[in-house]
Order: structure tokens, then sequence, then C-alpha cells
């Protein structure tokens, strides 16, 4: 079973995300992969790889490829299946990795499904589970092309260390000016010491806290716990909060380790981007809000004086 994947960066060292991919193509393989990276980084923090699965790394080390333009992270990631001779390729699911993957299929007349929760089930052919309707259901697909390229859900995957190193592979693609037809001229990246969307654990709030002026405290506990920061959309839409830290259906869908919520009440297109997360915790004074069906823990008080009592506990643990 030959194994390819595809693996993406930010601020210069390897995705959680991505790493959980290596781990599931490991745990698929029943042994070593191969990994692939476009554009510059540091080869120290390739070779990590390899403490997560990966025997080898392809690396293509053109500037050109350092912000992710599809068309040509297509077209490499193509030639890559073609010289392993892959036919299994993963990656994380995202918004760089769930269009690359999709013209990939196309390019070599594969399947793609993304968004997938566990390993494949072999018996009697190759399928596998999906999360659909904003992960209220799951799907069953079977996939029966040659190359089969699968997007993994965040958290779908446990990461275990075996403290190996990867060895780092020189991989000459062939591009042309037709894959960088577009370019990228600017990118604004989401301010906050820990990305929203790559976050173990995320701490929101919501129209509870009566005004911007009593963030500090969630900004407070976030740090605390090293979490990255979110919010309801009445919030982002009051201008309280910046729209990217919007956590709902409309919003960014998270799926960290734990979410803590902090006087929100739960509409249903809240609970539609959180409820993948593994432990949620509920802060609210009203016991009969919605979220607390949807919590594994539930706290009825005042969240001024809740969340400040909460983060010196955590405080002191540490």
């Amino acid at each position: 079973m030959s194994v390819l994947v595809f693996i993406e960066s930010a601020d210069g060292a390897i995705k959680k995300s991505s790493l959980e991919a290596i781990a599931y193509g490991a745990a698929m393989n029943q042994g070593d992969v191969t990994a692939l990276f476009l554009g510059q980084i540091d080869q120290a923090e390739l070779e990590k790889a390899g403490n997560f699965g990966a025997a080898k790394v392809l690396h293509v080390n053109d500037e050109r490829l350092n912000n992710g333009i599809i068309q040509a992270y297509s077209s490499v990631l193509a030639q890559a299946i073609e010289k392993t001779g892959a036919r299994f390729v993963v990656l994380a699911k995202s918004a760089l990795g769930d269009p690359v993957a999709a013209r990939v299929a196309i390019k070599i007349n594969g399947s793609f499904v993304s968004n997938v929760t566990g390993l494949p089930d072999t018996n009697g052919g190759f399928k596998v589970t999906r999360s659909i309707y904003t992960g209220k259901a799951f799907a069953n697909v079977e996939m029966t092309s040659d190359v089969k390229i699968i997007g993994i859900r965040k958290n779908a995957v446990e990461l275990n260390e075996s403290g190996s190193s990867a060895t780092i592979e020189t991989f000459d693609a062939q591009l042309s000016d037709a894959d960088f037809g577009v370019q990228i001229k600017n990118i604004e990246k989401q301010e906050g010491d820990v990305l929203l969307p790559e976050a173990d654990i995320v701490v929101s709030g919501g129209r509870g806290l009566k005004g911007p002026e009593n963030w500090g405290m969630i900004e407070d506990l976030a740090k605390t716990l090293g979490a990255a920061t979110g919010c309801s959309k009445p919030v982002s839409d009051m201008g309280w909060r910046p729209h990217h830290e919007h956590v709902g259906q409309t919003g960014v869908k998270v799926s960290p380790t734990l979410y803590i919520a902090v006087g929100i009440s739960g509409a249903i297109q809240h609970l539609a981007g959180v409820n993948s997360s593994k432990v949620i915790v509920v802060i609210n004074k009203d016991e009969d809000a919605p979220f607390f069906k949807a919590a594994d823990y539930g706290i009825v008080g005042d969240a001024f004086e809740v969340v400040p009592k909460l983060n010196e506990a955590l405080r002191a643990a540490k």
C-alpha cells in the first residue's frame, strides 16, 4: 500500500493537522509513508515528519510555492503521485488542501473524499466515513478509483511520537507559466497568538459579556490555556470582535479538543460550527440556555464571577 501525504506549514512549522495526516497515512500503511512539501522551510522541520510516521519527505524547494498557489500545487502533487506510484493520498481538510485535492483528482482520474473521520474499512472494498451536515450525520462512502485521495478532519487522529527522523529528498517538479496564471499579491494573516482553525483549545464569548470592553477576561483565560479566542455571530456583527473570530455555520468551523463557550446561548447556527469539538464546556447564567444540551460540562453562573475564578485556579494549577 503506497501512501503519499501532502503537508502544509504555518510560520515555518508543519501544521498539526498535517502531522495528523502523516499519522493517518502511517496507520493505513501499517508503517512508513512518503510526505510531500512545497516551498521553502528549514530542513530540520521537515525531518520532524519522521516522528509521526513519514520515512521520507519529498521537498520542492521553490520560493514561488511559498504562498499556496492552487494550480501550481495541484500540478506538483499530481507529478509526485506519478513518481511514487502512490495509490493513496492523504492530506488535512483545509482551505488549501480541499481545492488542491479536487483538482488533482480530476487530473489523475482519481477520487476525493473530504472531512473523513476515521481509518478506511477495507472489508470487501474501500470505504471511508465522512462528517456531513456540519457534523450532524455521517456518510459511508465507497472509493473505487485506482488512486484515492482522503482529506481528514482535524483531530480525527491521535498523535503518537516515535522519535524518528525522516530523510529529505529534493523533488524536481516541472512547472509552467500556466501553473502561475494566478498570482497572490498580498496575504493578510489572522492576528493572535493561536490561529482559530488550528487551535486545540478555543475560548469563545457571546452577548452575555455585555460589551467589547469586557473581553479582557476571555483573552486572559485563552492566554492561560494557550487557546485561540472566538465569538458568536451577533458579537462580530455588532463590531465587538473581528469577523475572523466568528465561530458558527456561516463563520469558522472548529474541531478543537476543548471548546469553552462563555455567555453564548447556543443558537443552532453556532452549534453547527462547534459540534465536532471533543469536549464542550458552557458557562452561562441562564440554566435554560440551549447550549447546555450540547455541553459535556456546564456551569450555571455569572461569567463575570466564574471566568476570573476559573482563570485563577488554572494559573495556580500550573
